[in-house]
């Protein structure tokens, strides 16, 4: 299994990484916050131009994927850049609207579908039994909500609710609105589209987490006490340590269940890259120290996005939970490689007595 990425994905994420730099993403998602989407939608048509939302959709409907790996390169550099808006939520409805169409349902894929490749339409989404809240659903066109084995296009929403991340906005779907399809079809299809949010989700956590590494990193270099940088200090190097450990961890899990794309190996990478991110965060709390806490800090931007990207569309337990229901992955399968391994163990010692 390959996971070094290619020349070209690394060119894609340095081209990403230049547009994102030059754009000022912190503005786009100060003024997301304070009920301003305009700035953050002209970055999302050009995301749309750059072809990002097209690598979750198949080429029949203006898509040039599915390229899941592509896609987690493109989201790492959004969750390095602190981009606003229901990322997650548009890849996971492009994949439900792809899934519903290899299904034998293709007339939402026809209709809805180039908009959403294209950067011109910004979506959300809401599942009743797994993410019941969608997010920036003022912000968004059409708000597809899943109950069960019905999709629909939510008349609206209810009451806003501002999350511990005030660049994410929450809402529940209004009720009724157009009936797009039912059927199993639908029931299966938003199992595909979960995963892809898993995947998503993981991609900005990773990306996340990197970026206040990167932020703390710079901090200690330049921060003095006691007329010493911080930096310099043994636990202060620890630390900063022990968080990179745990995000160069996360990443081959990223990538690894980009290429598998089994269900067991997303839930793995989410929970890692959760975690990664949300430690990264608590590491860079403490080696700022007071200022870490002020919003008129950058930094605020991605302290408050580790904790909700960590339990978006799967909490550690409930992503756990999937890592042993998957095959080869539960207690009995645990115990029979275990046995296998002793059995061998046994074996080599015999040949070595031989």
């Amino acid at each position: 299994m390959r996971f070094l990425p290619t020349d070209e994905q690394r060119d894609f994420a340095r081209s990403l990484d230049a547009m994102l730099t030059a754009a000022d993403t912190p503005a786009v998602a100060r003024a997301w916050a304070a009920g301003d989407p305009a700035p953050g939608c002209a970055l999302w048509a050009r995301l749309g131009a750059a072809g990002v939302f097209a690598l979750a959709a198949p080429e029949a409907y203006e898509g040039v994927g599915p390229l899941p790996v592509e896609l987690a390169h493109a989201l790492v550099e959004s969750g390095r850049h602190a981009v606003p808006g229901p990322l997650t939520e548009t890849v996971a409805a492009t994949a439900l609207l792809a899934g519903l169409a290899a299904r034998g349902e293709p007339a939402p894929a026809k209709r809805l579908l180039p908009g959403l490749v294209s950067g011109d339409t910004v979506a959300t989404l809401a599942m009743a039994d797994v993410s019941p809240y969608a997010l920036d659903p003022d912000a968004a066109g059409p708000v597809f909500a899943v109950d069960g084995e019905e999709l629909r296009l939510a008349p609206g929403h209810e009451e806003i609710r501002v999350s511990a991340d005030p660049v994410r906005r929450l809402a529940r779907p209004a009720p009724g609105g157009e009936l797009l399809a039912a059927g199993p079809a639908v029931a299966a299809a938003a199992r595909h589209a979960r995963d892809w949010a898993l995947l998503a989700t993981a991609a900005q956590s990773l990306g996340v987490g990197l970026a206040l590494l990167d932020r703390t990193v710079a901090y200690a270099k330049q921060r003095t006490q006691f007329g010493t940088v911080i930096g310099s200090f043994q636990a202060v190097k620890h630390r900063l340590a022990d968080t990179l450990i745990g995000l160069e961890f996360a990443r081959p899990l990223l990538f690894g269940a980009a290429l598998t794309f089994e269900s067991g190996d997303l839930a793995a990478a989410k929970v890692a890259a959760g975690e990664a991110a949300h430690a990264a965060a608590a590491t860079a709390l403490q080696i700022h120290g007071a200022v870490g806490y002020t919003e008129e800090l950058d930094l605020s931007l991605w302290l408050r996005k580790a904790r909700p990207l960590r339990d978006a569309w799967g909490t550690p337990s409930w992503c756990r939970a999937q890592v042993l229901a998957a095959p080869g992955q539960g207690p009995a399968s645990v115990r029979d490689r275990r046995a296998g391994r002793d059995r061998r163990a046994g074996r080599d010692q015999r040949e070595d007595g031989d």
